[in-house]
């Protein structure tokens, strides 16, 4: 069998993580498969070299800090497959350009486009393990870029189809994914399998686990992943295509995000073109706009509202003053104070009443809703922040999550 294997900051985050995961991946090399494993940087070691480069210079080019932050995925990588060899199990590291992993050429943010496998399969066939720095790529001029924050997940489900390797297991600090953040709700339960589509509605919601252009790479190319605990040998959850016992769950969990904040445009004039005018500027600035919400007014205008992510608060805030300037848009008012709970469930397809449910649960707890989206398997409202951890135990409770599902 041929095993993907990614391991996170955490699970390398120290001389002595480093020798456990050696033996974890020496463990599969005795039972007879290959490996290939993705290691992010240590614990921490992004984010100095970041303040590392801010120190130094307020604003680094992306291009200089792609070449210095990639260097944390090489010092693990290297370190890892030193305490292989070390044991006797042959181990070679390898950066992006090495094999290539072609990319895109947008710092800090670049898409994987293809990446060669020849190199892999001559030294899988000679018996070493692969060990890949994630989290990076190289452009067709041979410029190092890296993917951007979970960019190792990226690499290591992109790997994986590329060598159509029977699954790919993400080791991280936590053990699979929850119904909810067991820091929030202490009743919340391990998922045992997942959908695809479910996964990437969470992920996009807020929840951590994966990196959603991982889950995105793993829906197309139809890759099992594993999520498990780099610090036990228990199953955690399967991220896979989905079946008919999943669309028998109704809600399979709860997330949030605190990390967004809502813009308001108030008298745009109501006549086509406005809205391109609005958002084409902010998308020019590479920000994304989430939830978008219009109504319309007796007088020819218009009220718009939108999230954006908080660190782009400031900035999309001046674009858009600015363009609201332009069109003779009345005012243009903002808030930081907000957060995004959604559920999440195939089940939703078949089952109506779940918004109704979710919006009685909010009320029946005094929380006030600001904003709704909703998709086929996904209900988002924002509220206030200071409500978040209410509304999540609320419908955690009110769908039932804390306890086992009925799928007969």
């Amino acid at each position: 069998m041929l095993v993907v294997q990614k391991y996170g900051g955490t699970s390398v985050g120290d001389l002595d993580r480093i020798r456990n995961v050696a033996r974890r991946i020496a463990k599969y090399r005795d039972e007879g498969h290959d490996v290939v494993v993705v290691v992010s940087a240590m614990a921490g070691e992004t984010d100095r070299l970041l303040n590392l480069a801010r120190e130094l210079v307020p604003e680094p080019s992306p291009r200089e800090l792609d070449m210095l932050v990639a260097t944390g995925e090489q010092v693990s990588s290297a370190l890892l497959a030193m305490a292989l060899n070390a044991m006797g199990y042959p181990a070679r590291s390898f950066v992006a350009f090495q094999i290539p992993i072609k990319t895109d050429e947008l710092f800090g943010k670049a898409r994987i486009k293809d990446i060669a496998t020849e190199r892999l399969r001559k030294e899988l066939d000679e018996g070493r393990v692969v060990i890949v720095a994630g989290f990076q790529g190289i452009t067709e001029d041979g410029e190092i870029t890296t993917l951007g924050r979970g960019g190792s997940d990226t690499t290591a489900v992109a790997l994986a189809a590329a060598l159509k390797a029977d699954v790919c297991e993400i080791f991280t600090d936590v053990d699979g994914v929850y119904t909810a953040d067991p820091r929030i709700v202490p009743k919340a339960r391990k998922i045992a399998r997942i959908s695809y589509d479910e996964m990437l509605e969470l992920a996009s919601m807020g929840a951590k686990v994966l990196e959603i252009r991982s889950v995105e790479f793993a829906k197309i190319y139809k890759v099992p992943v594993h999520v498990r605990s780099s610090f036990s040998d228990e199953p955690g959850t399967m991220v896979v295509e989905e079946d008919e016992s999943m669309e028998k769950v109704l809600v399979s969990g709860v997330t949030y995000n605190r990390n967004e904040a809502r813009i308001s445009v108030y008298g745009v004039p109501d006549k086509p073109g406005m809205a391109a005018k609005i958002f084409g500027p902010i998308a020019d600035e590479g920000i994304v706009v989430d939830m978008i919400i219009q109504t319309g007014r007796p007088d020819g205008r218009a009220d718009m509202t939108f999230t954006v992510p908080k660190l782009e608060y400031k900035r999309a805030m001046e674009i858009v003053n600015r363009v609201a300037e332009e069109i003779g848009a009345e005012k243009v008012e903002g808030s930081e104070d907000i957060a995004k709970v959604s559920i999440v469930g195939a089940g939703m397809r078949a089952h109506p009443g779940v918004a109704s449910k979710m919006f009685q649960v909010l009320a029946d707890h005094g929380i006030n809703i600001h904003m709704i989206s909703t998709s086929e398997i996904k209900i988002s409202c924002v509220i206030d922040e200071k409500y978040t951890e209410l509304a999540v135990r609320a419908l955690h409770e009110a769908f039932g999550l804390d306890r086992e599902p009925e799928t007969e």
